[in-house]
């Protein structure tokens, strides 16, 4: 019997196992520190966005271990706005999404947020600015500006 040889499905199956056998993978573009520090900002904008974003003292203090003291203390200190501090605005967006990073130290890193606003009217996005810092092992939000 006579086998006819067809190099590609040689092919097809043998180079996922060379490179498998290689140790071949796929390079992070991120630094390690935005990749340390991204669950962090993620973790915060869920749960804002799951929760009641009106600004008030009450929900400042369900904020708190996403935000570096120096954060907590200043929006603690400060006067109630309709503002909301962590989208900026006071038109609360619908949805989140992080954007780019930026490593400033080992302990510092800054995330591009894009808030979105969509519904039959209106499809819009803005950028906003949040710096995490790591504090006590943590990566914290430390500060958020357009």
């Amino acid at each position: 019997m006579i086998f006819k040889v067809n190099y590609f499905h040689i092919l097809l199956f043998a180079f996922p196992l060379l490179f498998t056998a290689c140790g071949v993978s796929v390079p992070s573009l991120e630094t390690p520190e935005c990749t340390e520090a991204k669950p962090g900002v993620k973790s915060l904008y869920s749960y804002h966005f799951d929760n009641d974003m009106k600004p008030s003292a009450e929900n400042l203090k369900r904020h708190e271990r996403f935000l570096s003291k120096q954060l907590f203390a200043e929006l603690s200190a400060s006067n109630e706005t309709a503002v909301d501090y962590f989208t900026q605005t006071d038109n609360y967006p619908k949805a989140f999404r992080i954007g780019g990073c930026k490593t400033v130290s080992a302990d510092k890193a800054e995330f591009e947020m894009v808030l979105l606003w969509r519904d039959a009217d209106r499809s819009e996005e803005r950028k906003i600015n949040v710096e995490t810092v790591r504090e006590n092992g943590n990566w914290v939000v430390n500060k958020i500006g357009k």
